[in-house]
């Protein structure tokens, strides 16, 4: 056993139990607890969302104070939008990636262990502020001056400003080891124009996070100076501009939601073609749109921003940005349209759920394209009609999408198959539940209803609706209660599952499920789009590889690290100490650059 820089310190060669779990490197597991994490994220966020829903059930309610209501609609777009559908995303990115391009790993094994660790940090901080009764208050998006010391003393700003920098480094960790993965790392004869389009969203959506998160982090710091150290980035009476905040904040929001959204829209193009029995309609077309959706996702920040006096022609400008880019996601719809038609569908539940995104997302895009123009943007800015669209969008778009991408590569994850008849039954429920809570905000919203009321008089006309709203989200957590049932249940007694029980179309479906810790005994060679498939038919002329049957023995992996773990430790009491105490700040700093240094200097190996 080596002895690394810290004498005293040995590298776990072959950990059992929770170490395995702790100082893991291999890109399932890590998916695996992304997963877990983000999903427990997904229900505290739903709990939260289930409380305001109760308090605006009725006309005059006080099931919750007012202060509270702004912490948990808070806290609601934090948690589910930056611990749930990002890390859910990212849970697929981790386990299915290396997988789909034929290769045993990521790039950088123990980097992608770091990102887990701190995301989990960043998670931790901002949950533990409802511990402290400081939670943030002033939105997800936290306009200025609401943020600043004058209008919110205490802590609750600080914990949502440094919770996003540590779930920032994060996600920068993760994007820049896929990118190097899936540029460095597919399998011989995988050009960019064979790769599967989930990867091909996936590296568009890595691109957009290196480029997008640099922009909020800039932000953040703009905003923790002005709260800690008395400048004025924000603060009007002192001769700031609020709006540099919404300009900066903005800038990395709108392509902040093609993050959410394209993962989503990679599962969905893996999913039509194996459930249609034929080829995704216009490969290269539906690459060119993502390209294309991430490219003007820069274009349109302003769209938020029309109601604020930028004045006509910034107005114009961004409506026409925004309406056109409805073109290259209308031509992804056509796309998905064409494939399925004229296809030999089979309606099984990740079929269903990939249907279903395309239905709830257009409405949410038709939405979004009705106060794209900025006179009727006007009317509908700052009422439910918004609150409508973006949950059309991000919970009828990127949560269904996340389904059914749990759904298709389940059997992949547990080598089980999940019961059939209870996922259709859960999809009905989500799907009608979801219609049932969002639909009617469109309505409220035209009729006037503010976002982020907390109260209303029955004169309003609002609480049939309202009331409505609440009982389609009983529905839908109904479904998501039914959904843990099915995948708990079927995790430990399901079917077992063959290895390809889809007939489908990619590399990951070649080798055993659940796969070996080392993938891919052979590395394959990849010929033209979705090779598997065409190798099972015989049209390359050559038999289907076996897939992971060979002697683990000859195949050499890193071994695991702690050394990730202890640097994300680091950055966690660092970032408390930028709450409370800076000397705990400090000692957060040296932990984490002993972490670094003790990893930099760790071989790839140990001998036994």
């Amino acid at each position: 056993m080596t002895t690394l820089p810290i004498p005293m310190i040995k590298r776990p060669l072959h950990p059992t139990g929770i170490w395995n779990w702790l100082t893991t490197i291999d890109h399932k597991k890590i998916g695996i607890l992304y997963g877990a994490t983000a999903f427990i994220n997904f229900l505290i966020g739903g709990i939260e969302a289930m409380l305001i829903r109760a308090q605006l059930s009725g006309s005059n309610a006080d099931i919750i104070t007012p202060e509270v209501y702004n912490q948990l609609f808070t806290m609601h777009g934090t948690t589910m939008i930056f611990l749930a559908i990002m890390p859910l995303s990212a849970a697929f990115f981790n386990y299915i990636i290396p997988l789909q391009i034929g290769a045993r790993d990521v790039a950088f094994p123990r980097l992608n262990a770091f990102s887990y660790w701190v995301f989990l940090a960043g998670t931790i901080i901002l949950h533990s502020s409802w511990l402290v009764g400081e939670a943030p208050n002033s939105g997800w998006f936290s306009y200025a001056p609401l943020t600043s010391i004058a209008y919110n003393p205490g802590h609750g700003m600080d914990f949502w400003i440094v919770g996003l920098q540590v779930l920032g480094i994060a996600s920068l960790a993760a994007s820049f080891n896929f990118i190097v993965t899936i540029i460095n790392m597919r399998a011989p004869g995988m050009s960019l124009m064979k790769m599967p389009l989930f990867t091909w969203m996936t590296f568009i959506t890595a691109i957009l996070l290196v480029l997008a998160f640099p922009v909020i982090t800039v932000a953040l710091i703009e905003l923790m100076f002005d709260r800690s150290f008395g400048t004025n980035f924000f603060f009007a009476p002192a001769g700031a501009d609020p709006v540099l905040w919404q300009h900066l904040f903005w800038v990395f929001g709108h392509p902040e939601v093609y993050i959410l959204i394209l993962p989503a829209m990679g599962i969905v193009s893996e999913i039509l073609p194996t459930f249609s029995k034929k080829p995704l309609f216009g490969y290269s077309t539906v690459i060119l749109a993502g390209a294309i959706i991430a490219f003007m996702g820069w274009l349109v920040w302003s769209h938020h921003m029309f109601t604020v006096g930028l004045g006509p022609i910034p107005n114009s400008v961004f409506t026409i940005t925004t309406m056109a880019i409805a073109v290259p996601t209308g031509i992804k719809i056509f796309n998905w349209i064409f494939t399925m038609w004229k296809g030999s569908i089979t309606f099984s539940t990740p079929m269903l759920y990939a249907i279903g995104f395309i239905v709830t997302f257009t409405i949410g895009g038709i939405s979004g394209v009705m106060h794209a123009m900025s006179s009727s943007d006007a009317q509908q800015q700052d009422t439910y009609f918004i609150v409508a669209h973006f949950h059309y969008v991000l919970f009828g778009g990127a949560i269904m999408g996340i389904f059914g991408g749990l759904y298709y590569w389940f059997p992949k994850f547990a080598g089980r198959m999940f019961n059939e008849k209870m996922g259709k039954i859960q999809f009905w429920l989500l799907f009608i539940g979801q219609n049932i809570t969002f639909f009617p905000m469109h309505f409220v919203g035209m009729d006037g209803m503010p976002r982020r009321i907390y109260t209303y008089s029955s004169e309003m006309g609002w609480t049939a609706l309202n009331a409505l709203e609440t009982a389609g989200s009983i529905l839908v957590v109904i479904s998501v209660v039914l959904f843990l049932h099915n995948i708990v249940k079927s995790w430990r007694s399901g079917e077992k599952a063959p290895d390809d029980p889809w007939d489908a179309r990619t590399l990951e479906w070649s080798i055993s499920s659940p796969p070996p810790e080392y993938n891919f005994e052979e590395i394959p060679e990849v010929q033209t789009v979705d090779d598997w498939w065409a190798k099972k038919r015989g049209l390359l002329g050559e038999q289907a590889p076996s897939g992971g049957s060979g002697e683990k023995s000859e195949i050499h992996l890193p071994q695991p690290s702690f050394w990730p773990l202890v640097t994300a430790i680091g950055v966690f009491i660092g970032g408390y100490g930028l709450i409370y105490n800076y000397p705990a700040a400090i000692v957060g700093l040296a932990i984490m650059m002993i972490g670094v240094y003790s990893w930099s200097f760790e071989p790839v190996n140990d001998p036994d």
